[in-house]
């Protein structure tokens, strides 16, 4: 009886946190827009891609403003391009694909409808499936994708102040007819942090390619749609960053999970994340499908791809960020984990390997990157292709660290300057007086000075490691970390055997 009552109640048990599961359970699926910023010029016109920085509306035609009888012209490339990326992720090329009408009114189309593509009602997109492999928490998780597609950028809108408060929208047409890839996941991503990783891998990939430079602003953006079970789905529109997307769905997370648990009702809508105030902004009832009335476009032939034309880009594929990890690990005898850090970025990727055509120890270059340099890089929220580091002062610091000119700690001083300014490691050591002081008379004076100040961590120096460690420390601080190391740790040891036990 007992036994039986046992059972019972571990059934109950697995039942609650069986419906504790199903009620956190989180489901998102991505669709990232990727700017194909190799190309010079739009999908379907001659005007410029080069857009960023340039006078608003100056770079626009009949045909990327859709007036009355201009008719577009397919840019060949773009589809080279948007090939790669489809073969790269392991979808499966059309042999023949159509563009699509996408209708709905909104400021940034000017034409009032989105030249896209469609995979429902006799729709064919470049490609279908695929997947990305990715690593979480050391193990590999899979995402699959439901299709790429080729599309043209809406244009760019700007608000005086928030979206929800500003008394006027500016238009900028320059970015309207930029080439777009479109690539749609399966809602297989399970949180906020997932879709970081599975994006920050996306975009090594793309940028291995060559096809887009994931440093442009704008050049790869994200939509993400996000359900908890019980709760309808949620759309958040545009988000610029790895960083903004995993705030974002973090906050959508909460967000319904507080409706949900006081029985409201999670709306199916589209939402906008306001990246300053760290908040997801209802725009609008999501639209379905049948809202967008798709048809083909009717100024666009459908387009026939050969066997031929994919085994052409084929062969033109570079080295991916997976065989590249493989190589480096193999090379350079470092860590999986290091060249899993190295390659998230192909301008990462290539810094490194610069430097070790400079310095023989691999290891120590990686240290240094994937630690200090990526720390100040993040500090000054830029990416190592916008720095102005270069390889050969990056070996020089490490060169002047193995000379004994700087201490470690110096170095960490000399490379934020570097990173900030692109000056050489000679001249910021000169400029802000960085030599290190290896006079032992120097360095005495000071050690009689922390041994006056610290009397118990000298007594403690005695017996504990910890506590010499500590009285070096603070010779390093007096000095601001001049002070050779070695000789200053020579010079307490010495120093210890002499003095006088209390």
């Amino acid at each position: 009886m007992f036994n039986n009552r046992l059972h019972m109640v571990k059934k109950l048990d697995n039942a609650q946190k069986s419906t504790q599961l199903e009620k956190n359970e989180v489901k998102i699926g991505l669709e990232i827009h990727v700017q194909l910023t190799a190309l010079n010029t739009k999908l379907f016109c001659g005007c410029t891609a080069d857009y960023r920085g340039r006078e608003p509306n100056s770079f626009v035609c009949p045909v990327c403003l859709g007036l009355p009888g201009s008719l577009p012209v397919l840019n060949k490339r773009a589809v080279d391009l948007a090939m790669m990326v489809a073969i790269a992720l392991n979808s499966q090329i059309s042999p023949r694909m159509i563009f699509y009408r996408k209708n709905y009114f909104y400021v940034d189309m000017p034409k009032n409808f989105q030249i896209s593509q469609y995979d429902k009602a006799g729709g064919i997109p470049l490609s279908i499936g695929g997947w990305v492999d990715f690593e979480v928490n050391g193990a590999v998780k899979r995402v699959r994708i439901i299709r790429l597609q080729l599309e043209e950028d809406p244009a760019r809108l700007f608000y005086q102040g928030t979206i929800d408060s500003s008394p006027y929208t500016l238009v900028d047409y320059n970015r309207a007819g930029i080439s777009l890839l479109e690539i749609v996941t399966e809602p297989e991503i399970k949180s906020a942090d997932e879709a970081r990783l599975f994006l920050q891998k996306l975009r090594s990939i793309i940028e291995h390619l060559g096809v887009s430079n994931g440093a442009l602003q704008g050049s790869m953006r994200c939509d993400a749609n996000i359900s908890l079970h019980g709760g309808k789905r949620v759309e958040i529109k545009n988000i610029s960053s790895f960083l903004e997307v995993k705030r974002a769905l973090q906050y959508e997370i909460i967000r319904q999970k507080q409706l949900l648990r006081r029985k409201s009702t999670v709306e199916q809508e589209t939402r906008h994340w306001d990246a300053d105030r760290r908040i997801t902004i209802s725009l609008r009832t999501k639209e379905t499908e049948s809202d967008y009335r798709y048809f083909p476009e009717p100024d666009l032939v459908p387009v026939e791809i050969s066997k031929t034309w994919i085994n052409e880009i084929q062969s033109k594929l570079p080295e991916l960020p997976d065989a590249r990890k493989a190589r480096l690990v193999k090379e350079f005898d470092i860590p999986e984990y290091d060249a899993g850090v190295l390659t998230s970025s192909k301008a990462l990727a290539d810094f490194f390997e610069e430097c070790c055509h400079l310095y023989p120890d691999a290891k120590k270059i990686s240290n240094w990157i994937m630690t200090d340099l990526t720390r100040y890089l993040k500090e000054l929220g830029i990416e190592i292709s916008e720095a102005k580091i270069k390889p050969e002062h990056f070996i020089d610091m490490l060169k002047l660290i193995d000379e004994g000119e700087i201490s470690g700690k110096i170095a960490k001083k000399v490379l934020n300057e570097i990173v900030r300014t692109g000056e050489s490691p000679r001249e910021i050591i000169q400029k802000e007086n960085l030599i290190k002081i290896s006079d032992k008379a120097k360095i005495l004076k000071i050690i009689d000075k922390v041994f006056e100040e610290f009397p118990k961590a000298v007594q403690d120096a005695k017996t504990d490691q910890n506590a010499i460690n500590y009285l070096v420390g603070q010779v390093m601080n007096k000095t601001k970390g001049k002070a050779d190391p070695g000789i200053t740790n020579k010079l307490i040891r010495k120093k210890l055997a002499e003095h006088p036990t209390a």
